[in-house]
């Protein structure tokens, strides 16, 4: 079955994010839900803090875990993500991800497109080594208190979708406002200008949990598949991606969000998305 032959991909996204954020209500009191599906974790990226978030946020579950006396590693954050990246790798960027969905929306705005500087790509691993899975042990052993540091010092997820809505609804925290709101918030701003410019600027870059998925696309169980008897490199499926990979040269690139743009694009019908590659394609006999 190719995927994105059966389901709208902006459907998904928005029924993801819906799904996510069940607690619309809580926006307007700044209330967080603690009810007990906050024990689960979204496969994308969505703060916890959020008040309208109904699951936890992956990448702050590993962390909080990592920050734990006698540095235990959740076994339940750690083994949920290494499921969905063996099952999709980074497809869940794609499809699931409400900041996803969010960078998606600002690259329709009309101003001319860029490309990101390609060693940039690298900064995101840095910060799932660092600030995700290191930092917050080395704050334990430090000062015997953790931290998540990807979400308390970097994360512009976070700071729109709860640091923001926490500010409007509560005037103690305004009186609180210091640097490191300061910073969080120049990060988001240069994170929604960098989405303006560069298609999903964010994923390229920042995102340690699209970094992690995409080390699994590889070796997924659903993942893009090339036909390269059909492939006639005409360079389409390059030209519309919006993470600026080449698809027909690198199928399983750990850039790939698979979107499925690449496959519509495609007019020789050489690029599948889904769990097995369809047959290939025979030449057909005219004499």
């Amino acid at each position: 079955m190719n995927i994105t032959h059966s389901v709208n991909r902006r459907f998904v996204q928005l029924l993801a994010a819906v799904l996510t954020n069940q607690q619309l209500l809580n926006l307007a009191s700044g209330r967080l839900y603690k009810g007990s599906a906050k024990n689960l974790c979204a496969p994308g990226l969505n703060c916890y803090s959020c008040p309208a978030a109904t699951l936890s946020c992956p990448l702050g579950a590993l962390q909080a875990a990592g920050g734990t006396a006698g540095y235990g590693f959740s076994f339940y954050a750690g083994g949920f993500l290494l499921l969905l990246g063996v099952l999709w790798g980074r497809l869940a960027c794609g499809f699931l991800c409400p900041f996803g969905l969010l960078q998606d929306l600002l690259s329709k705005v009309p101003v001319t497109k860029r490309q990101l500087f390609p060693p940039l790509r690298y900064v995101k691993y840095l910060l799932l080594a660092v600030f995700v899975l290191l930092l917050p042990v080395l704050l334990l052993m430090l000062n015997g208190v953790g931290a998540p540091a990807f979400c308390e010092y970097i994360c512009p997820a976070g700071t729109l979708e709860a640091a923001v809505p926490l500010l409007l609804t509560h005037a103690e925290y305004r009186q609180a406002i210091g640097g490191l709101f300061v910073l969080k918030a120049v990060i988001l701003a240069a994170v929604v200008i960098g989405c303006l410019f560069i298609s999903r600027f964010f994923c390229k870059m920042l995102c340690p949990l699209g970094a992690f998925y995409g080390l699994l696309n590889s070796v997924s169980i659903c993942r893009l598949h090339l036909d390269e008897k059909s492939c006639v490199a005409c360079g389409r499926c390059h030209k519309v991606c919006p993470m600026d990979i080449n698809p027909a040269a690198q199928p399983h690139s750990p850039e790939c969000i698979m979107c499925g743009q690449c496959v519509k694009a495609c007019p020789q019908k050489a690029l599948h998305l889904g769990i097995k590659a369809p047959k290939a394609k025979t030449a057909t006999n005219t004499h």
